[in-house]
């Protein structure tokens, strides 16, 4: 075993870290919290530096890279902002993969040579009002019309709707009951019928378009088909990939949170010496300083083992699920050691702890993740209906 990065991935890292004090990128995440707007004006500039579609097949454009490389771009950039990381994100281990993966020969070259130049955007589009963790209970439904789908129903909390211009909608089909009747097809953004309800306000994650997705009537065509009813695991699989990209954004936030509380203990002081002379803040800068370095070995292991391909679903959910409750763990003890600031506005670990709530929701819940863990461990599958 190697826990060494490679010189190109010591350059990418670097390269990273140099661009963000370029590009301010602190002052830019406070103005992206302050003012909810992503920031768009970021596409161009990683594309042009080779951040966008970083996994992606080298044929169609993208960069060709390991999934480690990927989750170590998207760690740095979210030291910053995971709203400064989300274009890698959405670009290279988003929805956008599942297409490189499983979409046929025209969606792939239509997609991701306009993911890779930022023209486009792909979002996932699962969850429902009555359908979150089990999405065998997805209402949304595509009737067999001829060349076309039409397509009814609702998806809520979508990450990058009304954003993306492309949604991966789970869906079932001809009213097919259970998981063999879900399928995936490609909506556009713009296809009759297809409207978008109000955009979300979240404790965190600022910034960050979310909203109801609406199907009235939409004629989906038949080549927008990416999965077929049935194949609903195989989709599934490309899921783990994005909750590996989850995870390093739980780095980069917590990352970020340990480097300000060791400066602030460093500076700060309390009867006549800085607070770092005082064991109980040692004690809370070693623990967050071992969560988080715990949390970064079941992250890269997981990507490192993927390599290009699918990763362990086993070592995907331990990542993932550790990182979740390690971020909010982290960033709880920052806001301890800064006391009152730490609650303040003016310094940047209460968005740090904000934005930590989120990870352990999106991509899977924690306790989804351990119960798929558990059946793994215990070699079944547990019934959570009866």
């Amino acid at each position: 075993m190697n826990f060494t990065l490679s010189e190109e991935q010591q350059m990418l890292v670097a390269m990273i870290r140099d661009l963000g004090e370029k590009e301010k990128f602190r002052e830019l995440a406070k103005k992206v919290d302050e003012t909810c707007e992503f920031p768009m004006h970021l596409l161009p500039l990683y594309a042009n530096l080779g951040l966008l579609g970083m996994t992606l097949s080298p044929e169609y454009g993208g960069g060709g890279q390991p999934l480690i490389n990927a989750v170590l771009a998207i760690e740095e950039l979210a030291k910053f902002s995971p709203m400064i990381a989300a274009p890698v994100f959405e670009s290279s281990v988003g929805p956008i993969k599942a297409v490189d993966i499983l979409g046929t020969e025209t969606q792939k070259q239509k997609l991701i040579p306009g993911a890779c130049s930022g023209k486009y955007s792909v979002s996932a589009a699962m969850t429902e009002p009555e359908a979150g963790s089990d999405l065998t209970s997805l209402t949304s439904n595509a009737i067999e019309n001829g060349n076309y789908y039409v397509l009814n129903g609702r998806k809520c909390f979508i990450t990058g709707g009304g954003h993306a211009s492309h949604y991966l909608v789970y869906t079932r089909f001809n009213q097919t009951k259970g998981y063999k009747g879900i399928g995936c097809l490609i909506a556009e953004k713009g296809m009759e019928g297809f409207s978008f309800g109000k955009q979300e306000k979240f404790m965190g994650l600022h910034g960050m378009p979310s909203c109801d997705l609406i199907f009235e009537d939409v004629r989906i065509p038949k080549e927008n088909l990416i999965l077929k009813p049935g194949e609903f695991n195989r989709l599934m699989a490309t899921f783990h990939i994005e909750r590996c990209g989850n995870a390093a954004m739980c780095l980069g936030i917590a990352g970020s949170a340990l480097e300000e509380a060791r400066k602030y203990a460093s500076e700060r002081t309390a009867f006549g010496k800085p607070i770092c002379e005082f064991q109980a803040i040692q004690f809370m800068i070693a623990d967050m300083a071992m969560k988080l370095d715990a949390a970064r070995l079941l992250v890269y292991r997981a990507a490192e083992n993927a390599g290009g391909d699918l990763p362990s679903i086993y070592e995907a959910s331990l990542a993932k699920a550790y990182a979740n409750e390690m971020v909010i763990e982290v960033t709880n003890l920052a806001m301890q050691i800064f006391g009152g600031y730490g609650y303040s506005s003016e310094f940047p670990i209460e968005r740090m702890y904000r934005d930590a709530k989120a990870w352990g929701v999106a991509g899977g819940t924690i306790q989804m993740l351990k119960i798929g863990i558990a059946g793994i461990l215990f070699g079944k599958r547990f019934n959570q209906r009866s």
